[in-house]
């Protein structure tokens, strides 16, 4: 008897209650201009703190509209091993430096590789 009773359900997928008589949250569509030109339109909660931003479908920052614009991050920018060296030693101390080294190499006073 208890097999007839829940034939054709699938239990725990889905609810036994309808919509009819849900009260849904109320909202404001906020809107979003993406530099690209889409427009962007999202269903906030009343409640909820908006984002300056939102990322576009075409992989671009949209940004709010009539909204703060974000503060710009510091972009830092990434030093080569050529420019470290250069804020330790001066092109002269340098060549100085590459000449000492041919010296030696060539009086052969340099250890030989290992092998």
């Amino acid at each position: 008897m208890a097999d007839r009773g829940l034939r054709g359900m699938r239990l725990g997928t889905q609810s036994m209650e309808t919509a009819a008589h849900a009260e849904l949250a109320e909202r404001n569509d906020v809107h979003y201009d993406c530099p690209v030109g889409h427009v962007i339109t999202m269903p906030f909660s009343v409640e909820a703190d908006i984002p300056l931003s939102w990322e576009c479908h075409c992989g671009a920052l949209a940004l709010l509209r009539d909204g703060e614009q974000p503060e710009p991050r510091e972009v830092k920018i990434q030093r080569s091993h050529w420019d470290m060296l250069l804020e330790r030693r001066t092109i002269p101390e340098l060549e100085e430096l590459l000449e000492e080294r041919l010296d030696l190499l060539r009086a052969g006073r340099l250890g030989s590789p290992v092998k």
